[in-house]
């Protein structure tokens, strides 16, 4: 996958992982959880007293209701994304409490696109339900790196925008949730690139970190929303998917270069 320029692909690992598809185009994921052993950060006496046992772990595969909720679903990120050197806490507030964890895989490395500063904290987008989930990370236990890119979903128009350097590069007509399974709107990010050259489906797909509002589970997977290819070109311009948006072929290999982490906007427009 392409990086941007600041950043070679050594810098911004991506695995090949497997996908399994249901023939009702639901995607199954496979969710890359963090296994290593949590290690309590060391920068102050409070952090040590967070207790990583009885923290539950932000994934695509996780509800977590005590996550709190994005202030600006509308706002346009600047491109910062950040990853966690080692399994981190995530707090509601600069300095509050810690109400979950995240570790340094998800599909892949994790990448979390910045919202806010707040002195020597960052407020970033999760991955876990519900959707448009935040927390609060110490910025000295992250690696920092930008994305050069931005993806815009319109529902109503059923498009899809991508800019690079805040300038458009193309946009295409693009298949949307149908009115029972809509696609989620509000901020989120690239959560992976899965590459599978054997797939007819699509080749590559972009799990977001968004869910189905209606869909608990997409063909055994979590019900995670995914850019993605799509074998019949008739669906372009349609609200006919499962929640997943369908982009047409040129749109995906340009998808290819985009970074994890790099923000993605839905609206209704």
């Amino acid at each position: 996958m392409g990086q941007p320029s600041a950043h070679s692909r050594a810098s911004w690992p991506i695995p090949l992982i497997v996908v399994i598809l249901a023939i009702s185009g639901f995607l199954a994921f496979r969710g890359g959880d963090e296994e290593k052993k949590a290690t309590p950060p060391t920068e102050t006496p409070a952090a040590a007293q967070v207790d990583f046992k009885s923290l539950p772990m932000s994934s695509t595969k996780t509800t977590i209701k005590a996550a709190p909720k994005d202030p600006r679903p509308k706002g346009v990120p600047k491109g910062t994304v950040v990853h966690p050197k080692r399994m981190v806490a995530l707090y509601d507030a600069p300095d509050g409490k810690a109400f979950a964890k995240i570790g340094t895989r998800q599909f892949g490395d994790t990448w979390l696109p910045v919202i806010t500063r707040n002195r020597d904290w960052v407020q970033v987008l999760l991955p876990s339900r519900p959707n448009n989930s935040t927390g609060w990370i110490r910025s000295s236990q992250l690696t920092e790196a930008h994305s050069r890119f931005l993806i815009k979903v319109h529902l109503g128009q059923r498009s899809m925008e991508l800019f690079e350097d805040n300038a458009l590069v193309d946009s295409w007509r693009v298949a949307v949730g149908a009115e029972a399974t809509p696609t989620p709107t509000g901020r989120t990010f690239v959560l992976g690139q899965i590459t599978d050259s054997k797939q007819p489906f699509s080749p590559v797909i972009l799990p977001l970190g968004s869910h189905s509002a209606t869909l608990d589970s997409y063909g055994g997977g979590p019900g995670t929303v995914a850019l993605h290819g799509w074998t019949d070109p008739s669906v372009f311009g349609k609200a006919i998917s499962h929640g997943c948006v369908r982009v047409p072929d040129e749109a995906l290999n340009l998808l290819r270069n985009v970074p994890i982490g790099t923000p993605v906007i839905v609206d209704k427009a």
